[in-house]
């Protein structure tokens, strides 16, 4: 059962960061300046879709947390590297982001360190 809410905390991981990146690629570019980063901040936190994402945080979070109650951090925490191979690869066709072969050899190198960490 741990596994599932494991999986869970992926999801939610997932969902939160690509909809955050989408709400951030529709805005303008953030401004430099203390006082307009402020407030270019502060309206992205007004979106319904950041907002979503960051819901999405705070349930991953507590997924997470039923999740490590459940099983040892040892076995469990390595799943948490999916979040990089699966945002990688759904940012590329949502976002147009760039698969290189360097970036193909690093996901399959996190592939391939959690098929080894998952059986010890």
């Amino acid at each position: 059962m741990s596994y599932a809410f494991v999986a869970l905390t992926i999801v939610f991981t997932v969902y939160g960061q690509l909809v955050l990146k989408w709400q951030a690629r529709l805005a303008t570019a953030a401004p430099s300046g203390t006082g307009p980063l402020v407030h270019y901040v502060v309206t992205m936190f007004l979106r319904p879709w950041v907002l979503s994402g960051l819901f999405a945080a705070f349930l991953a979070s507590a997924c997470w947390i039923v999740a490590v109650s459940r099983a040892d951090l040892s076995r469990v925490y390595p799943f948490m590297a999916l979040n990089f191979v699966i945002v990688a690869l759904v940012a590329a066709p949502l976002f147009g982001e760039a698969i290189t072969w360097p970036k193909i050899a690093g996901l399959l190198l996190v592939v391939a360190g959690l098929c080894l960490s998952s059986q010890g």
